[in-house]
């Protein structure tokens, strides 16, 4: 008999609390795998979802400020080197980044103003494919185009200019039609026109420009200032800004499900130390007998204390290795059923198994060390006394 036999035939021994405390300890693991992987998945989905709020980033052409005045009367500011871009090479340039994936929308924006019946109004060219999925908020009377010369027409704006859908409108050279009227949004939307891009460029003798790009990154999986810091590497003749709170919030409403999640994770891990802490002192207590004699017979501490600790090495490999296949198929089955995390994959990962298996069985190690430790300080004489 060595000390590999023994915990494994006290474990057997004992089979229906070693069940119970495999079975315990499993579902501690279950929950906390099943909460890690689902959290990733909606911390990924939640950015992705608040990219339909708005860029957080902005591509403009580099520009330079003078205020000028005379006599001590301020005659206001210049600006210098007012130019736009071009729309193909800007957008191609942007999606070219080393954290490109981390790029959700790229929309390009032409703005300019045109008179409608002698009424001044802003026009604003949009690729509408990226348009509606960063301004998924935005709801119409009537609809989006699908005509190259539809348009949708601010709330503000058409009730200044008296439009409805359906109605005919002329915009620059050319001759538009009102596919929706955009509903009131309360910002800077609901006082100008959206056209097609194409449609705008044609109009306003503009072809193939624009004027500044908006850019939606998802700026969980790294930081944002290194994608503002490659999309001033690649295009060094604009100026990019982050919109910081804009990040900032989105950034909070990620990181407060990963914290939450890691708390209850943690809350939950440490009950399971404690069951396998206690458990494993009651066996200690039960077999001061036995481990009094095993010393008398000549087995040293370090070897007392080496056959607990594997029964907390077994206990550990088991609830590891059934907690986290349990945690997986649990988080199919959340993740299937989230409204939030619709389209989202989980694949299964043979590292993940691995490092969850030796952090339960290091977990485990540690809640046993303190019974471990005293049954390694139990003196021969003790057993002899007791018989």
């Amino acid at each position: 008999m060595n000390i590999l036999v023994i915990p494994l035939r006290n474990l057997r021994m004992k089979w229906v609390r070693t069940l119970l405390l495999i079975l315990v300890f499993t579902l501690g693991v279950t929950s906390i795998v099943a909460l890690n992987l689902v959290s990733g998945v909606v911390g990924e989905s939640l950015e992705k979802k608040l990219v339909a709020y708005g860029a957080n980033i902005l591509v403009m052409p580099h520009t330079e400020k003078l205020t000028v005045s005379y006599g001590g009367f301020s005659m206001g500011d210049m600006m210098l080197g007012v130019s736009d871009m071009d729309e193909s090479d800007v957008v191609a340039r942007i999606e070219s980044i080393g954290h490109r994936d981390r790029l959700s929308v790229v929309a390009p924006k032409l703005v300019s103003m045109t008179r409608v019946d002698g009424t001044a109004v802003g026009v604003v060219g949009v690729r509408w494919d990226r348009e509606l999925v960063l301004k998924g908020y935005w709801a119409v009377d009537g609809a989006f185009p699908v005509q190259d010369n539809g348009v949708v027409v601010g709330a503000r704006a058409a009730t200044r200019l008296g439009l409805a859908p359906g109605d005919s409108v002329r915009v620059g050279t050319g001759a538009a039609v009102v596919s929706g009227v955009l509903r009131p949004t309360g910002g800077d939307d609901d006082s100008v026109i959206f056209a097609g891009m194409d449609f705008a460029q044609a109009v306003l003798a503009r072809p193939g420009r624009a004027d500044y790009v908006e850019v939606a990154a998802l700026c969980a999986g790294c930081p944002i200032e290194d994608i503002v810091l490659q999309l001033r590497e690649t295009l060094p003749d604009t100026d990019v800004q982050a919109l910081q709170s804009v990040v900032r919030q989105r950034m909070y409403s990620v990181e407060f499900v990963q914290r939450l999640i890691l708390t209850v994770s943690l809350v939950i891990l440490l009950i399971a130390c404690a069951m396998v802490g206690a458990t494993m002192l009651s066996s200690v207590n039960e077999r001061i007998r036995e481990i009094g004699l095993l010393r008398s017979l000549g087995f040293s501490r370090p070897g007392i204390f080496s056959i607990f600790c594997f029964e907390a090495v077994a206990l550990g490999a088991a609830a590891g290795c059934l907690g986290y296949l349990g945690g997986y198929a649990l988080s199919l089955r959340v993740i299937g059923v989230l409204d939030i995390t619709e389209g989202a994959t989980l694949a299964f990962s043979a590292a993940g198994l691995a490092l969850t298996c030796l952090l339960i069985v290091a977990v485990s190690v540690l809640s046993a060390f303190f019974p471990a430790w005293k049954a390694s300080s139990v003196e021969p004489s003790e057993a002899l006394i007791s018989l």
